[in-house]
């Protein structure tokens, strides 16, 4: 007898008095490596055949794991695990802090300490994630449940119920939030969604109590199904508002704190979306959704006093909010056909002419005698004033990847691109645009910058009769680009992180602009109203709010280019920074001013190439972690990676002259046009692709409470009617041509023209009764009196609480 097969013996002649030590060895004879695949589905399969072969068994551990999970508390289970908290990063990092010098007491009557304890490993998350989606629907299918153990079911599903209720609350509060109204005002015109979401959840709560007769602590199967339609249409409606905010960020910004709002507004849909499936009679997706939630589970449970789970989680939150604001104007580095290309290239050259003058500044200002600090601030100024001057005479500097490239990477694998697959074969091509965008910019940059840095120490010599630089200085910055023989590339990497951040700056930077409304707060300023004329004033409010991005961005840059050597000098720490356009300029003022006898062709040739791979290290460290921040935005998994990998590959191999120069045919992206401008549009998510109707919402805010079978009679005819009824036996509306409604939120719509339910709710103003009409004759009639009769079922008011959970048994330390 196989040892599967004697755990689930032990486990059947358990189930009446469940042991956690017991379901704790079914599952380590499971668990495999993470990097056996095979044997962690060969393992499943056996467990399947074992539970096909013996359905008692499937029953005992169906019943098993009932009664053990009821001893704890399950609404948090639902309601809590895997949504985002509220709390702030830095408290619960100090939290976490403090659990390492002061364990927190667990909570001893949580599934989330069951399910800690039962899955102790830290790679039984990848482990479970190497099995086959097939192999779960398999295994869910053969645990069932006999009908003496419905009691169990029936206790489950009351909390699965309470805590679609709760969750309907929260969505409500965050939909309503004022945060959410002051970045998008039109809200209120369909915050009713948020608020009629929940009278949804709450009938569709009371309906299915009533109808499995839930509060007796019993789960029989109806006549009639209860359709969960009209909530989850609702639910929809939500999750449209949201995705019409999201493509309205570009315009209205949006605050670490709105976006943690937002996040959790989604995760909450999402949630309750599959509770919702939970309860259904749709086995497929009933047992999708209990996979979704074991999964989220074990993943909370492992990471739960995790620092670093906490801080990818924040970084993730940051990453979005990078994404999800693009720089508007600011430097675009995106071309996809040959004019982009050859405006880049133009670009690029002003930069180049620009570097040349600045590097030669930052030679001299070595002349100066000053103190480390002060030697620090006079090289901050030379590159951030001089980046900002270049932007503003419009040229650009390579290799700099703003918050804009992140934006248009996350576009391409947004949620509404299509299938992963397609999504990342796009991305590719993406990428070979972005780089042949960069190689132009560089050469563009190194073309100008070192023929200008030769002419000036020329006119230099020329001029004064002497030399710019002594050989020993030119022998030490052609020293700095050997890139065998000095710290040349780790230096270059260090420049590329720098890049990668200013990129981060710039998208900050822009989207404070955009919330803080700075443009027209500067037009209000008394004191430039004073000073300058009111046209004056109303460009300088305009360039500052469409530049602010880029010039603090550039500005910054700079600043951490003129500082980091002198933070390495303070500290003792071999730091320093190489820039391929900085190294090129320093090139051409080496090589002129190095004494004949010190130059020769491996000097040359080897300078050549530390500049070239110089130029190369920048460009893959910062391109590489501005495409991190996007996929990482987009939860984008960890083996996608090497896909995308091996798709840029086979493309250098198949056509390399497309990294250098433009396609014949340019590529189109959905959201990006050929000078790398996002493509924003004020459209929700509708399949029509027609905004949101001002009149979205037709369900009555008001409090209905359902009536028994006993109360349905036949109502009268309707405040409320469709343009486009469907056919069917249905009271027929007033006759006049056009209505209008008072709903109970303030909100005054004309007559409603959206898109029926499938189920229809009509609403009677003399009864303040509702009537659910359907082609099976399914109605439901609500009522606000309070005259019940109190012979009939129970209505789901929970009149009769359910019996207290028992205290769940002490688990190993």
């Amino acid at each position: 007898m196989s040892e599967l097969k004697r755990i689930l013996q032990q486990i059947t002649a358990l189930s009446d008095v469940p042991d956690p030590s017991v379901l704790k060895r079914l599952i380590d004879e499971l668990r495999v490596s993470d990097k056996e695949p095979a044997l962690a589905n060969e393992k499943i399969q056996d467990l399947i055949d074992i539970l096909h072969q013996h359905p008692e068994y499937g029953d005992g551990l169906s019943s098993f794991v009932l009664k053990l999970i009821i001893q704890y508390r399950q609404i948090a289970l639902y309601t809590d695990t895997g949504i985002m908290s509220d709390q702030g990063f830095f408290n619960s990092l100090r939290r976490l802090i403090g659990h390492r010098f002061l364990p927190i007491l667990p909570q001893d009557d949580s599934v989330v300490e069951l399910v800690g304890y039962l899955f102790d490993k830290r790679s039984d998350e990848r482990w479970l994630n190497n099995i086959e989606k097939d192999k779960w629907d398999d295994l869910v299918k053969q645990i069932k449940v006999e009908d003496k153990h419905l009691n169990l079911v029936a206790t489950a599903k009351n909390s699965i119920l309470n805590a679609i209720i709760i969750l309907s609350y929260r969505i409500s509060g965050l939909g309503l939030h004022p945060d959410l109204m002051d970045s998008y005002p039109q809200m209120l015109n369909y915050s009713a969604s948020f608020v009629a979401q929940n009278q949804e959840a709450v009938l569709f709560v009371n309906q299915y109590r009533q109808a499995h007769e839930l509060d007796t602590l019993t789960d029989i199967t109806p006549e009639h199904a209860v359709d969960p339609a009209p909530l989850l249409v609702m639910l929809e409606q939500c999750e449209d508002i949201v995705a019409t905010v999201r493509k309205r960020i570009y315009k209205t910004g949006i605050s670490i704190r709105l976006t943690n709002m937002m996040l959790r507004l989604d995760q909450s849909l999402q949630r309750i979306r599959i509770l919702t499936e939970l309860v259904t009679d749709d086995n497929q997706k009933r047992d999708r959704a209990v996979i979704e939630l074991i999964q989220a589970l074990i993943t909370t449970a492992n990471r739960r006093y995790s620092i670093g789970y906490l801080i990818d989680n924040n970084t993730k939150l940051l990453s979005r909010k990078v994404t999800e604001n693009a720089s508007r104007v600011g430097e675009h580095y995106i071309s996809t056909d040959k004019a982009g290309y050859q405006k880049m290239l133009k670009k690029a050259s002003i930069g180049g002419f620009v570097i040349a003058f600045m590097a030669t500044i930052k030679i001299l200002a070595y002349h100066l005698a000053l103190a480390p600090m002060g030697r620090a601030f006079i090289n901050s100024m030379i590159y951030g004033l001089g980046f900002v001057f270049i932007h503003v005479i419009r040229g650009t500097v390579a290799t700099k990847q703003p918050a804009m490239t992140a934006a248009a990477i996350a576009s391409t694998i947004s949620e509404g691109s299509g299938k992963k697959s397609h999504q990342l074969t796009k991305l590719s091509e993406l990428v070979v645009d972005i780089l042949r965008t960069q190689f132009i910019a560089i050469m563009g940059n190194v073309m100008l910058a070192i023929p200008v840095a030769l002419i000036i120490s020329f006119a230099w010599l020329q001029y004064t009769g002497a030399p710019m630089i002594g050989t020993e200085k030119a022998g030490h910055l052609l020293h700095d680009l050997d890139p065998f023989h000095s710290l040349a590339l780790p230096h270059a990497a260090i420049a590329g992180v720098y890049l990668f951040l200013s990129g981060l700056i710039a998208g900050y930077y822009d989207n404070l602009a955009v919330y803080n409304n700075v443009g027209a707060r500067i037009q209000r300023h008394r004191l430039l109203q004073f000073l300058l004329p009111k046209a004056w004033l109303q460009r300088l409010g305009g360039f500052i709010e469409a530049n602010l991005g880029a010039i603090m961005g550039n500005f910054l840059f700079g600043v951490f280019l003129g500082s980091t050597a002198t933070i390495g000098y303070l500290f003792g720490l071999p730091i320093d920074i190489r820039h391929i356009a900085f190294a090129s300029a320093n090139l051409a003022h080496g090589l002129f001013n190095s004494s004949i006898d010190d130059i020769n062709w491996n000097i040359i040739l080897l300078s050549i190439l530390g500049v070239a791979l110089i130029g190369m290290v920048n460009l893959v460290v910062s391109f590489s972690l501005a495409l991190f921040v996007a996929l990482r935005s987009k939860e984008v998994r960890f083996f996608e990676w090497s896909r995308l990998t091996k798709l840029v590959f086979g493309h250098i191999i198949s056509h390399p002259s497309d990294f250098f120069w433009p396609r014949d045919k340019p590529m189109k992206y959905a959201r990006i046009d050929s000078q790398g401008h996002m493509i924003f549009d004020d459209t929700s998510a509708q399949k029509n692709g027609k905004a949101i109707p001002s009149n979205y919402v037709v369900r009555r805010l008001s409090d209905v409470r359902i009536l028994p079978e006993s109360k349905q009679t036949t109502q009268t005819s309707t405040d409320i009617y469709y343009d486009n009824q469907p056919n069917g036996d249905y009271t027929q509306p007033h006759t006049s041509p056009k209505k209008v409604m008072d709903l109970d939120d303030g909100l005054v719509d004309d007559e409603l023209n959206s898109m029926p339910y499938t189920d229809d709710i009509q609403y009677d103003k003399a009864t303040k009764t509702i009537s659910t009409i359907d082609s099976e004759h399914n109605d439901i009639i609500a009522d606000e009196h309070s005259d019940t009769d109190h012979d009939d079922k129970p209505t789901g008011d929970a009149k009769n609480p359910l019996p207290k959970p028992k205290k769940p048994p002490k688990l190993p330390n």
